[in-house]
């Protein structure tokens, strides 16, 4: 009996190794990365996000409070899936593509037409990333500015969890077409850092991976516990079988 039993254990234990140490874990993410990119440093102050569809505005006109439409919903404007919004007497405005200045400046010259020297200021409200994996509160994160850094991004996001690996940071951005492109960035070096482009712009999905022993741990687990229910079902059988030889 407990030579069956000894044999059962390490069949057990060979298709685990087997199973979970050379197969990958679906646990974890971005583990074909072949598309990643190397792009080199760059300046938050060189880029200026750019209003996409879907996107909500905060749109104030200075001199004419009643006309400034955020007072009409204060969820802001929603930019419709063509690109346009509709303002009191100026009506469909296309601004998708825009940067924030850029369709100030277009709805000040539309507005020229009915007032004398319009004066708008236009934000976007919902600029925002996303981060995913081992950080400590994973889900949405609010980008006060244009752009954010990695670094930044991770602080309001509760910092890593004991299982985060700090040299696996996957960027996912998505250009004006809906192309995506990825990157990777190693926090433990500062060296690489300084070489790296670690700005974080609205849009982009933060990944940071975990550790190698958190994916074998959970693949193992994921293996195991079917065999588990079958030893908590069996136990109740083979107690009664021992008794009734006793």
């Amino acid at each position: 009996m407990y030579k069956i039993f000894g044999i059962f254990v390490v069949s057990i234990s060979i298709l685990l190794i087997s199973g979970c140490g050379i197969g990958r874990s679906d646990y974890e993410l971005m583990q074909n990365n072949k598309c990643v990119k190397s792009e080199k440093k760059i300046s938050i102050g060189s880029i200026e996000y750019k209003i996409m569809p879907h996107d909500r505005l905060s749109i104030t006109i200075y001199q004419y409070p009643e006309l400034t439409p955020t007072d009409m919903n204060k969820n802001g404007i929603l930019i419709d899936s063509k690109g346009y919004i509709s303002l009191p007497l100026i009506h469909r405005v296309k601004i998708a593509g825009y940067t924030q200045s850029q369709a100030a400046k277009l709805i000040e010259n539309r507005y020229k037409k009915y007032l004398t020297d319009p004066s708008l200021n236009i934000e976007v409200m919902n600029k925002r990333v996303y981060v995913l994996g081992e950080v400590k509160s994973p889900g949405v994160v609010q980008l006060d500015n244009e752009m954010g850094t990695v670094m930044q991004v991770i602080a309001h996001a509760g910092g890593f969890t004991d299982s985060a690996r700090r040299d696996n940071i996957y960027i996912v951005s998505s250009d004006s077409d809906n192309n995506l492109k990825m990157r990777k960035v190693d926090m433990t070096s500062f060296a690489a850092l300084q070489r790296s482009n670690i700005v974080v712009k609205p849009n982009d999905v933060l990944y940071i991976q975990p550790s190698k022993w958190k994916s074998f741990k959970i693949a193992a687990d994921d293996f195991t516990s079917p065999f588990e229910t079958i030893t908590k079902l069996a136990a109740p059988f083979v107690t009664l079988k021992y008794l009734s030889e006793d």
